[in-house]
């Protein structure tokens, strides 16, 4: 099941953040679960789990009373929040923790969703939690972000990059469209 809120009173280990994303009016869609993101199909997210599956509508034109609030021309923004887990680093092929994820970014992951049509439209380091990493990227809707992960997932610059640095994460993701009267769209 779906949950949906307004982003009002939205709180982030990072208050800074949770602010930010108030200020430019979402309409927010919380996808269930703490594990990847939610696809169509169950994929292998990023440290080769099952995503969870989501059919829930994300981008312009939604329709119904979850569309009733959001710009008609809003892109699917997917906020993702990746908490390194300290107690699992040395654990199997895992190693590594949130710097060792900052290196991965550095070194290519940003390159990589954006050869494969995804925006990467920032990345913040949580101050309230030193361990997570928080980014937002946009679409123009639920098929592109579907094309745009398949394509990541695939990609041999990804898999060198997840080898190298295999950190142990616990993710969480939210997906979000525009509010209509939203300056971010």
């Amino acid at each position: 099941m779906t949950k949906r809120t307004i982003l009002a009173g939205f709180t982030l280990s990072g208050f800074a953040l949770g602010v930010a994303v108030t200020s430019l009016g979402f309409r927010l869609v919380t996808a269930q679960g703490v594990q990847a993101a939610p696809q169509a199909a169950p994929a292998p997210s990023k440290q080769g789990k099952k995503q969870a599956t989501s059919t829930a509508p994300c981008g312009p034109n939604i329709q119904g009373d979850l569309g009733r609030n959001t710009a008609k021309d809003s892109r699917c923004f997917e906020l993702r929040m990746y908490t390194v887990d300290p107690t699992r680093d040395g654990v199997g092929q895992f190693k590594g923790g949130i710097n060792e994820l900052h290196q991965r970014f550095r070194e290519g992951e940003v390159e990589v969703f954006k050869k494969n049509g995804v925006d990467v439209l920032a990345v913040w380091q949580n101050l309230d939690d030193p361990n997570t990493l928080v980014y937002l990227l946009a679409y123009k809707d639920r098929a592109a972000r579907e094309a745009g992960w398949a394509g990541f997932s695939a990609d041999p610059k990804w898999t060198e990059l997840r080898t190298k640095y295999f950190v142990p994460l616990n993710a969480k993701v939210t997906f979000m469209s525009a509010t209509d009267y939203s300056p971010l769209k």
